[in-house]
């Protein structure tokens, strides 16, 4: 669909001018990269519900919106008031500001040898080699707006390579902070695992109150051989935000990826997760998202398995209210000569509103025929008999309300095997019942 005029012309338009302002100035490979993808954006603009896997996700609010790359605006010179609040204990922390990297909010003191986190704008000066061999190679085969649009504009993000057989000692949090009204911030993280490495690396996005700005942020993660590698994502963006997140995972062989979401923010949010296994090698991927008044989530997975004796394993959850909207469109593709592949994915969804709505499509597609292979969705509210049970024992008909969803949504939260970010979640989560009829410390 090509670009009229009015619709994405301020976007188009504006990108010669924040052009020299962006990272890796001087790299021609980056640079071609770069002008590739603006004009894929440029034609075609951001995807449109006549796309197949944009269906359910209109993303009109930002071509109406027009938001100014933060590249533009001035850059915060003071930490963000609630900064304390996002940090998460026991984490060395990375701090980007508005799309810029805060090299004194950061904390990574002490970091072993053979790991290495700087921001991705230091990279590309100090290592550009190592950052042209991963960046884009995730992502190359996909094709929409966003990732080109956050290819062209991304302005900074996270580089992490956790060396050959060490193992990271504590999780790295990356804190994406967005401070301005009406910015749109594109970010790009690459993440390494290489052979037999292990680590923790937790995502975290949050906003300024009821700001209404844009969040682009694609991680490209590669897990090498018989390396593992968990990613946690909170999305807990300001109320009026739009996000748009891409997690694009490639594992080789007897790798392992395990990856777990936490979507309570934003207006309208979209998640991909897409990971392709190679031989032997396992990925769990899981999701949490929570929604009220007329937020929209939209999850998209796709797991392919390209290889033989590969296992995924895949639970969503999606908690709604009001009159939010959900999505959960998963995807398992296993591929020609992949034997021996042992997959299940899930989606159960619990709407606490009759105007609450979800959008659930789970699809298999298997050209092996020695595969176990196995999907289920689940769509209820919660059952009056439950909610009776509780009564009888007096507990109010609100808290027994607040009990049962709790404990509807505590499976996701018992898969995070990181303490601190356990309790962060869990306060954020009991944040959500409004009678406090659960105390954090019983759990």
């Amino acid at each position: 669909m090509a670009i009229t005029a009015g619709s994405l012309e301020k976007y188009v338009e504006e990108y010669p001018e924040i052009q020299s302002t962006l990272p890796g100035q001087g790299l021609a490979w980056l640079e071609q990269l770069r002008q590739q993808s603006w004009v894929q954006f440029s034609t075609h603009g951001f995807p449109t519900i006549q796309e197949e896997d944009w269906r359910y996700t209109n993303v009109t609010p930002l071509i109406k919106k027009s938001f100014q790359s933060a590249v533009a605006k001035t850059v915060a010179t003071s930490a963000p008031e609630a900064l304390a609040s996002y940090l998460i204990p026991d984490c060395w922390q990375v701090v980007i500001v508005d799309g810029h990297f805060s090299k004194t909010l950061s904390q990574l003191e002490g970091l072993p040898e053979g790991i290495t986190v700087m921001a991705l704008s230091d990279a590309l000066t100090e290592c550009p080699e190592k950052v042209a061999s991963y960046l884009g190679k995730a992502v190359e085969k996909e094709d929409h707006g966003f990732i080109h649009y956050n290819t062209a504009w991304f302005s900074e993000g996270l580089f992490v390579s956790i060396a050959q057989n060490v193992k990271m000692k504590q999780p790295l949090q990356l804190i994406h902070i967005v401070s301005q009204e009406n910015v749109a911030t594109a970010t790009r993280n690459i993440i390494i695992a290489e052979a037999g490495a292990e680590g923790v690396v937790i995502e975290s996005y949050f906003g300024n109150q009821d700001q209404a700005y844009l969040t682009s942020s694609i991680s490209e993660v590669f897990v090498a051989e018989n390396a593992h590698l968990t990613l946690y994502k909170l999305q807990n963006e300001a109320s009026k935000a739009l996000h748009f997140s891409g997690i694009y995972s490639q594992q080789d062989r007897q790798s392992t990826f395990n990856y777990l979401d936490f979507s309570f923010g934003a207006l309208i949010a979209r998640n991909e997760l897409h990971t392709s296994l190679g031989f032997a090698s396992s990925c769990d991927l899981n999701g949490l998202f929570v929604a009220g008044g007329r937020q929209h989530i939209d999850n998209h997975t796709w797991i392919k398995h390209q290889q033989a004796h590969g296992s995924s394993r895949e639970l969503f959850k999606g908690i709604l209210d009001g009159r939010a909207r959900g999505v959960f469109q998963g995807c398992v593709e296993v591929f020609e000569g992949a034997q021996k592949i042992d997959s299940e994915m899930h989606n159960h969804n619990l709407l606490l509103s009759d105007n609450a709505e979800i959008d659930t499509k789970p699809q298999l597609i298997i050209y092996a025929d020695d595969v176990k292979c196995a999907h289920g969705v689940t769509v209820g509210q919660l059952e009056d008999a439950s909610i009776f049970y509780l009564q009888s024992r007096s507990v109010s008909e609100e808290d027994a309300r607040d009990m049962l969803t709790f404990a509807f949504a505590n499976e996701m939260v018992d898969k995070i095997k990181v303490s601190s970010f356990k309790k962060y979640i869990l306060a954020l989560l009991l944040q959500k019942f409004p009678q406090g009829s659960i105390e954090q410390e019983w759990l």
